[in-house]
């Protein structure tokens, strides 16, 4: 009885392609993960360096604020940082 089940697992060789799609999937996620967050980590490291001046001429540039409230959130800003300052 104690043969009966290692066919199952060991005789027919079935189970090992099984075993190497897991291994393989989970290769190739680490790899996507690594990949994705190397080419992120740059990107956000430059964002969190630009000063909220810098942010809102960005934001006016690229078209999604209008100039009056471009104008508004500069006064703001510079209000803000009279008193802190």
């Amino acid at each position: 009885m104690t043969g009966y089940a290692m066919p199952m697992f060991y005789g027919g060789g079935y189970m090992i392609g099984m075993h190497a799609l897991w291994w393989l999937f989970w290769l190739v996620l680490i790899a996507g993960f690594l990949f994705y967050g190397r080419g992120r980590a740059p990107h956000q490291r430059h964002l969190s360096r630009e000063t909220a001046h810098e942010l809102l001429r960005r934001r006016l540039a690229s078209g999604e604020i209008t100039p009056a409230d471009y104008e508004e959130r500069k006064a703001l800003l510079d209000r803000d940082s009279d008193r802190s300052g």
